[in-house]
């Protein structure tokens, strides 16, 4: 199933109604982008105070806010131009990705790395590589079933193969000694 982009669909919205509109922006704003109002303020030029009115029914946005509130929440989905995926793993296994852009079928992409200790600094940072506009996600088979719930773009599971054997002959090792 093909998913509208966010912004477009807050864009059809406005031309239903101011109601639409708000119902879609709130959307966006809280399960979307998990961002505050004032993080769109910031992010938009337009006042606290100003998104406050919009998003509680007291004020319809005029042709220029609804501009600036769509290039802040591009900004949001596409935070660099540059494509890349978001690589989020253990410093160990992030020290032993060796290549940094990533030639597939002769279209280049961009690793960023992630390093996370916990559960939960996965689950933030996956949240955080989709914001800054992470195509994909590479993660640990532990949590990648949760972080494909909550981002809205591909999720792939590392499946270590070689080094899961290497870990096991050596905790034999370890424990026959």
């Amino acid at each position: 199933m093909v998913q509208m982009d966010p912004v477009d669909k807050l864009m059809r919205a406005a031309l239903l109604s101011d109601e639409e509109f708000v119902v879609a922006l709130n959307d966006i704003l809280r399960k979307d982008l998990r961002i505050t109002i004032r993080e769109l303020s910031l992010e938009s030029g337009i006042a606290q105070s100003s998104l406050y009115k919009i998003l509680h029914g007291k004020r319809s946005p005029n042709l220029s806010t609804l501009r600036a509130i769509v290039r802040a929440l591009r900004r949001y989905y596409r935070h660099s131009e540059e494509e890349f995926i978001g690589l989020i793993a253990a410093r160990p296994v992030l020290d032993i990705v060796v290549e940094r852009i990533a030639d597939v079928e002769g279209h280049r992409v961009n690793i960023r790395e992630y390093p996370v200790h916990t559960m939960e600094d996965a689950i933030v940072s996956a949240v955080r590589a989709e914001r800054e506009g992470a195509i994909a996600i590479v993660c640990a088979p532990i949590v990648s079933s949760v972080i494909e719930q909550l981002v809205h773009i591909p999720v792939a599971t590392i499946i270590p193969k070689e080094s899961v054997q290497r870990a096991i002959e050596l905790a034999s090792k370890k424990a026959w000694l």
